[in-house]
């Protein structure tokens, strides 16, 4: 049996994107027999919930101490203290019988420096990025996301003998998304539904501004999904905006491979989500809610995978509006970006990374 440690952060700060990803690989790990534990600082309880639902151990980090954080990291303040504490509490959680065969770290907050001082406990790290903004000293790197320069933006920030894991061919998706590509059809128009999703936070709550503009556009027999995290801040604005509107509106749900796939058009950020819609062949309009979506939103634009509207300080309703307007109107357009994101990934990038932990 392998034994498999994760350290990972989720709040309204650090968004629930790295959790999700994280518990994908998780689950997979689980089904193949592996123990599984996460160590966290930083947890919402209804993620604490969903690690009960599958049976995984949670080690909670102790959040009440506070010191001067001095790392240079430019998410270091996402970690609340420093590495070195943090990495001292995370040894002593991982100090026991077992024997860790790897850790899995995807936190933005932590780097060489931190990795170094577990290298004792646990046999292999793993580390999951997107970045690229600091060094690391593990055994593999995931970089799940599409970049035009994906080979050398890790160059000369891993050693020699670490194994890079790029693309979205590798992107963790839940297991639905894999069965449901295999019958995933093409769109080449009308647009009779469209999916409104901007990830488990969206603090700049894009979802009324999408509301808001879809509300204003004619489309007969149009129907709109809206799915929205449990911990949303405006959480209940919108349940009574899309009663209003006569929209449906979904509160952390377990049907969005089924929404997505149902879809015609989806209008959502370019984190995780992006590589949920590309696996089924779903259109999207993209709006870029963190600086490190941005270059990966222009990327799949130029390719021909999504239309990229713009960044959160950039973008309207009246944007997003025109926007969805032209492709309505478009049917060319809307099968191009059904082909194209449908050959990014085939959903099957769980498994890949299973293999290469030896799982």
């Amino acid at each position: 049996m392998h034994h498999i440690a994760f350290r990972l952060d989720a709040s309204n700060l650090i968004g629930t994107g790295h959790f999700m990803r994280c518990m994908t690989l998780a689950v997979a790990l689980k089904k193949r027999g592996a123990e599984v534990l996460f160590v966290c600082r930083h947890l919402p309880d209804y993620l604490h919930g969903m690690l009960v639902e599958h049976e995984i151990e949670l080690a909670l980090l102790n959040t009440t101490k506070t010191e001067s954080v001095t790392d240079d990291l430019t998410h270091a303040h996402w970690l609340g203290v420093s590495q070195q504490l943090d990495a001292e509490e995370t040894i002593q959680v991982l100090l026991s019988d077992r024997t860790w065969d790897w850790l899995v770290v995807d936190h933005y907050a932590l780097d060489i420096c931190w990795e170094e001082r577990l290298r004792k406990t646990v046999n292999k790290i793993i580390v999951i990025d997107d970045i690229a903004d600091r060094q690391h000293d593990c055994d593999l790197l995931l970089d799940q996301n599409y970049h035009v320069d994906m080979n050398g933006r890790y160059e000369g920030k891993v050693t020699s003998q670490c194994q890079l894991l790029l693309g979205p061919m590798y992107a963790l998706l839940r297991v639905d998304f894999q069965i449901l590509h295999k019958s995933a059809k093409l769109r080449s128009g009308p647009v009779n539904r469209i999916l409104v999703f901007f990830g488990g936070v969206d603090a700049s709550n894009f979802t009324g501004t999408s509301i808001e503009a879809l509300s204003e556009i004619e489309i007969p027999g149009l129907h709109v999904d809206v799915v929205i995290g449990a911990n949303h801040p405006y959480l209940n604005k919108i349940k009574e905006a899309c009663e209003s509107k006569g929209f449906v509106c979904y509160v952390q749900t377990d049907k969005m491979a089924e929404l997505m796939a149902a879809a015609d058009l989806a209008i959502g950020a370019g984190g995780s989500a992006t590589w949920e819609r590309c696996s089924l062949g779903l259109p999207s309009l993209t709006v870029a809610l963190a600086d490190n979506q941005v270059e990966i939103a222009k990327g799949l634009d130029v390719f021909g995978a999504c239309v990229f509207i713009g960044t959160l300080k950039s973008v309207n309703a009246v944007d997003i509006q025109r926007e969805i307007t032209l492709l309505v109107n478009s049917p060319h357009q809307i099968r191009e970006l059904s082909e194209k994101s449908f050959s990014i990934t085939d959903g099957m990038g769980v498994n890949r990374i299973c293999r290469e932990m030896g799982c």
